[in-house]
């Protein structure tokens, strides 16, 4: 079986590096182009292309797939059986897709038809689920509404970011590929429907959503909020006109927030009249504690203005910030 493999973060990496050591015939690889990164501006090649370079695999990286006939004879003149694509983060075109007879095959990070599109782990972790898995698939022209082949659930933990579900992620999925060609070629694979009427969607994250809203979110909320943006963009507010992001935080309990200061215990009643986004304890040794709409966030990573993120005790050691002023 000749395969083109289409991807591009340490996601696909681990599908690509997977049918490598499975023993499949990889005639191509597709990435996307080499980006710019750090002060430098230097460029750097994706994951994919890294390790396809380790393999010394061919290599194909154009700037776009759509409307761009001399990608589409390339991919012909391969003649591959199958197109694998895991996380590439192009839409693929019909010309393309009817290029291999077997098909294209996709490795989905969600149990669909839930979260369909672009961002579905982050999204997963941001609206606070418990579980979320792999699909594979195969591939038509809409967005992730191929017939559905295997699927495999994950749990997600109540602290886990979507950087850790992502890499857990990453090696169900490439586990899950290697079975479904298996199936595949045995002839034993199944096909099932997607039930468009059950599907929700998983857009790509703005800058806007990253923005913590004190007045209309509760404690759990915005927890999801800080480890959903982990470790992409970092959930973020303002302090004395300043922005500060907020890496990693927990939800602490009434009771709990008490006990570790016994003197609020008298006004604990009190705490649901304070105006949500009010530091109610800070302190290098005690933490960070704030009141939101509703419940209480203890924050644990954290990154001022033109710093580096660090837990929270070192920047209170060099931040001034004290009990009853506001986050904005």
């Amino acid at each position: 079986m000749k395969i083109v493999f289409m991807g591009t973060p340490d996601f696909a990496k681990e599908s690509l590096q997977a049918l490598v050591e499975a023993d499949y015939e990889i005639c191509g690889v597709v990435t996307n182009v080499d980006k710019p990164k750090g002060r430098g501006m230097n460029l750097v090649a994706s994951e994919v292309k890294q390790y396809a370079l380790t393999q010394n695999l061919p290599i194909y990286q154009p700037v776009k797939v759509r409307n761009n006939e001399e990608f589409l004879v390339q991919m012909r003149a391969l003649k591959p059986d199958l197109i694998v694509v895991v996380a590439y983060g192009k839409i693929l075109p019909k010309e393309l897709l009817e290029i291999p007879p077997m098909g294209c095959i996709n490795v989905h990070g969600s149990l669909l038809p839930k979260y369909r599109g672009a961002a579905p782990i982050q999204w997963a972790v941001l609206n606070g689920e418990k579980t979320t898995g792999i699909t594979t698939m195969f591939m038509n022209e809409g967005m992730d509404t191929g017939d559905m082949l295997l699927t495999e659930e994950v749990e997600i933990e109540a602290e886990e970011t979507t950087g850790e579900v992502w890499d857990k992620l990453a090696k169900v999925g490439a586990k899950l590929l290697v079975q479904t060609l298996e199936q595949l070629e045995a002839g034993t694979i199944t096909r099932t429907v997607q039930k468009d009427e059950e599907a929700s969607y998983a857009p790509m994250l703005t800058k806007e959503i990253a923005k913590i809203d004190w007045e209309n979110q509760d404690a759990q909320t915005i927890h999801n909020l800080i480890r959903g943006l982990n470790p992409i963009m970092g959930a973020y507010t303002f302090f004395q006109e300043q922005k500060i992001k907020f890496w990693k935080a927990k939800v602490t309990s009434k009771e709990e927030f008490c006990e570790k200061f016994p003197m609020w215990k008298e006004y604990s009643f009190k705490l649901k009249e304070i105006e949500a986004g009010t530091i109610l304890e800070c302190d290098p040794k005690q933490g960070l504690f704030i009141q939101t709409k509703q419940g209480i966030l203890e924050v644990l990573e954290i990154q001022g203005e033109n710093a580096k993120k660090m837990d929270v005790s070192s920047f209170l050691r060099g931040k001034q910030m004290n009990a009853g002023c506001l986050f904005e």
